[in-house]
């Protein structure tokens, strides 16, 4: 069985690119193959960067990604005709991410690229053994984010206990080429039809999509953050500011971090940061000491006093405020 890691990305964000790989061959192995797949035509430097790394490949299924696309405009165009107004072209490319499932990979583990991974994942990928579809977030602490919560339909569709222990984020998960046939994404098209679009959330478009094909096609699923007998348990999001650092390598009350996801930070800062602008966000240490691990004289040298990042989103807004007390 052949395994590896995904990436959905561009030349925006090829910073947290390089940071990101250069992480998985730190951490976990230089051998682990990694495919990107390409977020829209932009990735000049992206296949750049993929040239000097003998594990990396980029994503060629144009079909793959055609199919995955239509599927998307489909199901949202049911939600609404107007598919343009509810989240514009570049929500429609998030839904890349769903060609993982006809990759190159029998099994597979997804990382949004504004990750930096802190542990080897054989763990996850065994897991795949006895399930299809394996997580490790807590996202199911807040549905509102994933299902149109206000929607009647949701709890009538899926009881709520599957709601509250079933969702996740895409930004990682891991799981198995092939999982959704032809037939099974006519059948969740035919569920939408039939009004069940109205339990979906715009605003985390493929996200919320993704939760629904899962749970609605009743795939087998696994958390390690709900499951009791997983040892060492951590949180994994930059809004958790009690993290320790031991060299580069994050620890959550001595427990190693999976992965450190930098959730919410608009993806400029990071260029920002590259350039020599002094930008304070969370853990920007660990960002700069793998982006700059093969390059270490090219890291930036700050001037004056760091200011924080003046775009805060979400829960971030958080972490500014008591910056700012």
């Amino acid at each position: 069985m052949k395994k590896g890691i995904y990436i959905l990305t561009n030349d925006l964000v090829y910073e947290r690119l390089v940071a990101l790989l250069n992480s998985i061959e730190a951490n976990y192995s230089k051998d682990m193959p990694v495919c990107i797949i390409p977020y829209d035509s932009t990735i000049k430097k992206v296949e750049a960067e993929v040239k000097k790394r003998k594990n990396c490949s980029v994503f060629q299924d144009m079909d793959s990604i055609r199919r995955w696309e239509e599927f998307a405009n489909q199901a949202w165009s049911v939600y609404s005709p107007d598919i343009k107004h509810i989240f514009g072209r570049h929500k429609l490319s998030n839904h890349r991410k769903f060609c993982t499932f006809d990759g190159p990979f029998d099994k597979f583990a997804f990382i949004d690229a504004d990750t930096i991974l802190m542990q080897p994942l054989d763990f996850v990928f065994e897991k795949l053994n006895d399930y299809d579809f394996v997580v490790y977030d807590y996202q199911h602490k807040d549905p509102s984010h994933v299902y149109n919560v206000k929607s009647p339909k949701l709890f009538e569709i899926f009881e709520r206990k599957r709601v509250y222990s079933e969702i996740f984020c895409t930004g990682f998960f891991a799981s198995k080429k092939r999982l959704f046939k032809e037939e099974n994404k006519n059948y969740l098209m035919d569920r939408l039809k039939d009004g069940e679009t109205d339990i979906l959330y715009p605003k985390s478009a493929e996200q919320s999509l993704l939760n629904y094909m899962i749970m609605r096609a009743n795939i087998s699923q696994f958390n390690f953050a709900l499951d009791p007998s997983f040892y060492g348990k951590t949180g994994n999001s930059i809004t958790s500011t009690h993290f320790e650092n031991k060299d580069n390598i994050l620890y959550d009350k001595s427990h190693r971090l999976t992965y450190l996801h930098y959730i919410g930070m608009p993806a400029g800062v990071f260029s920002r940061v590259c350039e020599g602008e002094n930008i304070y966000f969370p853990y920007r240490d660990i960002f700069l000491h793998y982006r700059y691990l093969y390059e270490p004289a090219k890291r930036p040298l700050f001037k004056g006093k760091p200011k924080p990042c003046n775009q805060p989103v979400g829960p971030l807004n958080r972490i500014w405020n008591r910056l700012k007390r």
